[in-house]
């Protein structure tokens, strides 16, 4: 008699089972609903096919739409695959490499044949339709085994240049995985070396949850001396109400895009002169200037003492901090000294000492700490700085505030004993808390864990990581812990921001070190009267100015709260006649410390209406022969439909108040 498998389930039970069993079987076994709704399996931890027989017993997860993380990796794969096998089916000859999920749908990489151009917008209706026409189909997804030299063969004979070239990078005898859309060897069906899983068939898709969004050239293996492909992008989702949603937070995103909002709203501007480098207005520094002093307060309140280090530091110093062999190549470095020479082509010795613009301040504070003897009762000592760092970020990956070479932090780092770690971290989860709440923010925070290259023993990193996690249960917090994507140094707390439209965002971070003040031979007086290192808790909550004021403007779609707004009320006249009540308002409004201005332009006043809107002013304060005559005014506020007439000095009361930063209301 054959033993059979014993296959446990989530519950408990255990389920035996015939070899050659698969998990669909099992699914069938408890019910038909159960077996319509698998898409896949997770076997001893390992996502699989659904219909994969068992390699003996196992415990099983069966996947459905409901786990959503793992049903949407599963479909987005496929969707790539039918899409691959279209764009064939469409344009014989046309060679495929590769195509992944992505964290909103797939792309898949293709070479066009040579009969026509590389593939462009107008071709994506034809391929959309001809997915779906696959999709319905229903084709069965069909895993195989083969031989590394039969499959080499294979796309030798097909012209699959690419395909072929992998495959032989691999190890010899080794077997590769492939996938059949349609039975093995019939007619009409296709191939595609992947490792998998796939789901049953085609058909499991939804053909109307699916869109094609745009194509881009792609380097194989992204090596720009190789042959240049079509990247075409799709986003796909596990039903059209998800792939309606996420359409409609696209086009919310492009109107809250900040870079079109800076535009209209007079706030930023970027030029080919300085790629990667803000260019401030006015009204934009305006904003930044009253983050900056918010954050001042927070930091005076927490006890962080404002320090200024330089801009360019020696190479040395980086090199001992380790940041050279990481960042070496993202620093924008400089020749300690020129020589003069003959050929003036040959400006820069080889023997010249190097500097380079700091791509982050951690060092420099280190030095800061070093100055005098640190006794352990003068820690934790927290040093803040509004650091300016550079970082020479490719241009391709340069994007509005978001991604740029200058930027400004909210830096800081504590010093510290071993034990206070616990203690500050929590201090720090609170204000942190406390910032993100005034802007609105809902978060999570995440812990990422050490990396598989770092520098430091793992007795150091298993403290640092259960320090951040004993700060996070202290505070009654739950986190998601992120493995090998902290720092080269240490693990770190991430806090990713959900705003208005659903976007997340990771901004604030503490990050416990104990290597840095080593390599740096940082070090206090302990209560032993011997040197002791200091942990370093590397810290931010906006992260960088320029990206947190982006942010900002596109959670709040450019109506920025009226403390930040640059212009926080217009007094705009109906008529040339009350000018000189208008320049009375606005002259009150100034004396109360509201950022107004007054618009007495010949202009009709539906016409001023429509123009302060578009730029966002939180406040039009109308003013007319009557507003005049009893002392009032008719105050518009942004966002809504009605206006309410006040008496100036409660209208004044009124916006004073809302233009009181949310850390100094009572």
């Amino acid at each position: 008699m054959t033993d059979l498998f014993k296959i446990s389930l989530p519950d408990g039970s255990v389920r035996e089972m015939e070899p050659g069993a698969t998990p669909y079987d099992v699914a069938a076994a408890i019910g038909p609903g159960l077996a319509k709704a698998a898409l896949a399996a997770r076997v001893d931890g390992e996502v699989r096919d659904i219909n994969r027989p068992f390699d003996g017993d196992a415990e099983l997860a069966l996947i459905t739409a409901k786990d959503e993380e793992d049903a949407l990796e599963l479909v987005r794969h496929d969707f790539a695959h039918v899409l691959a096998e279209a764009v064939q089916a469409l344009w014989p000859g046309t060679q495929i490499t590769f195509g992944p999920a992505t964290d909103d749908g797939f792309y898949y990489d293709v070479m066009a044949p040579e009969s026509r151009e590389p593939f462009g917008l107008e071709d994506l209706p034809v391929i959309e339709e001809k997915m779906r026409e696959i999709i319905k189909a229903d084709k069965p997804l069909v895993r195989e085994v083969w031989s590394r030299d039969d499959l080499i063969a294979k796309w030798e004979a097909e012209g699959e240049t690419f395909k072929a070239e992998w495959a032989k990078e691999l190890p010899e005898g080794e077997d590769l995985t492939v996938y059949w859309s349609g039975e093995p060897g019939s007619e009409g069906a296709w191939l595609d070396m992947c490792r998998g899983p796939h789901l049953a068939s085609t058909g499991k898709l939804d053909p109307q949850a699916f869109k094609l969004m745009r194509t881009a050239g792609a380097y194989w293996r992204g090596d720009q001396k190789n042959a240049q492909l079509t990247r075409i992008y799709g986003t796909a989702w596990l039903n059209k109400k998800q792939l309606k949603a996420h359409l409609h937070r696209l086009e919310e995103a492009q109107l809250r895009d900040h870079r079109k909002l800076g535009r209209e709203m007079d706030l930023f501007h970027l030029q080919e002169e300085a790629h990667g480098s803000v260019f401030w207005h006015p009204k934009g520094y305006r904003i930044w200037r009253e983050l900056e002093a918010y954050m001042r307060r927070k930091m005076d309140g927490a006890g962080y003492r404002e320090i200024k280090t330089p801009q360019v530091m020696d190479a040395r110093q980086w090199e001992q901090s380790g940041h050279w062999g990481k960042y070496r190549e993202n620093m924008f470095v400089i020749p300690d000294e020129v020589p003069n020479t003959e050929d003036e082509g040959d400006i820069v010795s080889k023997d010249a000492d190097w500097m380079a613009l700091k791509p982050m301040n951690c060092p420099a504070h280190v030095l800061v700490f070093k100055q005098g003897i640190t006794s352990y009762r003068d820690l934790p000592i927290r040093l803040g700085e509004m650091g300016c760092c550079h970082r020479n970020e490719p241009h391709g990956a340069l994007h509005g505030l978001m991604r740029v070479r200058q930027f400004t932090q909210d830096d800081a780092h504590i010093f510290c004993t071993e034990e206070q770690v616990v203690e500050e971290v929590q201090a720090f989860i609170n204000l942190a808390d406390s910032v993100y709440r005034d802007f609105g923010f809902d978060y999570k925070i995440k812990l990422a864990l050490r990396p598989e290259q770092r520098f430091g023993s793992d007795a150091d990193w298993d403290k640092a990581e259960q320090e951040l996690r004993d700060a996070l249960s202290a505070n009654g917090l739950d986190w998601e812990e992120l493995p090998g994507e902290g720092a080269f140094y240490a693990p770190k707390l991430e806090w990713h921001l959900t705003d208005a439209i659903g976007r997340t965002w990771q901004v604030g971070t503490i990050q416990s070190d104990r290597v840095l003040p080593e390599r740096l031979d940082a070090t206090y007086i302990g209560e032993d009267g011997e040197k002791h290192r200091p942990v370093m808790l590397h810290r931010a909550i906006f992260g960088s100015y320029e990206r947190f004021i982006g942010i900002l403007i596109e959670h709040f779609a450019g109506r920025l709260p009226v403390w930040l707004a640059p212009t926080q009320a217009v007094v705009a006249p109906i008529v040339s006649d009350v000018d000189g009540y208008a320049s009375d308002v606005l002259a009150k409004l100034e004396a109360a410390g509201i950022r107004a201005s007054s618009d007495l332009r010949n202009e009709k006043i539906n016409y001023k209406i429509r123009e302060h809107s578009l730029a966002k002013v939180p406040h039009l304060l109308i003013v007319g022969k009557r507003e005049e005559e009893e002392g009032t005014v008719a105050i518009r506020t942004l966002g809504e439909k009605d206006q309410k007439v006040l008496p100036l000095d409660e209208a004044i009361a009124m916006l004073k108040g809302a233009a009181t930063p949310p850390d100094l209301k009572a």
